[in-house]
């Protein structure tokens, strides 16, 4: 199963990005999408979740700024960057079932 994540890139602080993440569509509409991202220097970490049914979950230090979302149909998922801040910063993954894609840059940075 391949994975391929865009989206990413450099943004001003309070700026919105939305990263984008394909899959062949019979796996992706039977399986939830989650996101981590790994900041330089650091740990991955986990940023959300979507269930394959759109339920959806974040980290305590995203909610109420980003937003994951799926498209089934199109084998997508989304994840919606409000409100950035230079502690975003990192490389941005999303995994199904143990599959992960490429990561994808973002850059918070005035």
């Amino acid at each position: 199963v391949q994975l391929q994540a865009s989206g990413g890139g450099l943004v001003q602080p309070g700026g919105s990005l939305r990263l984008s993440c394909s899959a062949e569509q019979g796996f992706f509409s039977s399986n939830g999408m989650d996101w981590y991202r790994q900041a330089p220097g650091r740990q991955r970490e986990f940023v959300a979740f979507a269930t394959s049914s759109g339920t959806t979950d974040y980290a305590d230090f995203v909610k109420g700024r980003f937003t994951a979302s799926r498209d089934n149909a199109k084998g997508t998922g989304y994840l919606q960057m409000t409100n950035l801040k230079p502690e975003d910063t990192g490389v941005y993954y999303c995994t199904m079932r143990g599959h992960w894609g490429r990561g994808t840059l973002v850059t918070v940075s005035s």
